[in-house]
């Protein structure tokens, strides 16, 4: 374990929920389209109970719309998502398996303390009493070894701590699956190895099924059981990182190793005003 891992907290979490399997997910010839758009065409995935699942692609790829038909937020214009077999965006159906998604900008309320960001759902809900939410809460914040900002605002806090927070929100509902879209954007790199390690440990501590969505190439490949590439709205290919570090494809290893090309009118223009 490194020094980073080792700073955060391992309470007993069999104490925190109820005997919950990680979710299965599965999408079967998925297309989406806005009006004449065409933005995802016929994706198949089946997501593995417990593992880290990476989607990643290019800038406009379909990589972030893909995330919103598993999160119930957008229907697919053709084709099925199950979570569990239910479909995530019928409401009679979403209370019956623990759904987190981790939003890339946090989403946290500005007007909240971060202690009331994390309290938010569940007492509005009313899904535990006033007691046991503070208890998840503040275990969730120990987890994440950020109690000591509970009662900041957002606006008090760095880029960095904010994603921890948004974690640990997801925490708080005891999520059988957690969806992550771009967790490590807008980071430096040492912040961007602690979200990654993070991910992955709790993986290990929490029975949970990961879906990550990012463009961040060392994200993808180190913390990923398999990952999946999508290139002009169409799957690519899905493979365990190790095979796609020794692929043949070209187009994923343009993606995974991009070479600029010093040529390129762009960059000779760039030189001629500098010299």
């Amino acid at each position: 374990m490194t020094a980073a891992l080792a700073k955060f907290k391992k309470p007993d979490l069999r104490s925190m929920r109820e005997d919950r399997s990680p979710a299965k997910v599965e999408i079967v010839a998925l297309s989406k389209s806005y009006g004449r758009q065409h933005v995802l065409h016929d994706i198949s995935v089946a997501v593995v109970p417990g593992e880290i699942f990476t989607i990643m692609g290019p800038s406009g790829s379909g990589k972030s719309v893909l995330l919103r038909q598993i999160a119930g937020l957008e229907t697919p214009t053709r084709g099925t998502v199950t979570i569990n077999g239910l479909n995530p965006c019928d409401p009679t159906t979403r209370d019956r398996f623990a759904l987190a998604l981790v939003f890339q900008a946090g989403a946290l309320f500005n007007s909240l303390t971060v202690y009331e960001n994390l309290a938010l759902y569940p007492l509005e809900r009313r899904i535990y009493s006033k007691p046991k939410i503070r208890e998840l809460v503040m275990r969730a914040l120990q987890i994440l070894s950020i109690e000591n900002a509970a009662h900041k605002l957002p606006a008090e806090l760095s880029g960095g701590m904010k994603k921890r927070v948004a974690i640990a929100r997801a925490l708080v509902m005891e999520p059988q699956l957690i969806l992550y879209d771009e967790p490590t954007s807008e980071l430096d790199p040492i912040m961007s190895a602690t979200i990654a390690e993070i991910i992955g440990t709790l993986k290990e501590q929490f029975s949970v099924t990961t879906i990550v969505v990012t463009h961040d190439r060392e994200l993808s490949l180190t913390i990923s059981d398999r990952v999946a590439i999508i290139h002009e709205g169409r799957l690519r290919t899905i493979a365990p990182p190790a095979a796609l570090r020794h692929t043949t494809d070209p187009v994923i290893q343009d993606f995974l190793n991009p070479q600029i090309d010093i040529q390129h009118p762009r960059f000779r223009k760039m030189e001629a005003n500098h010299e």
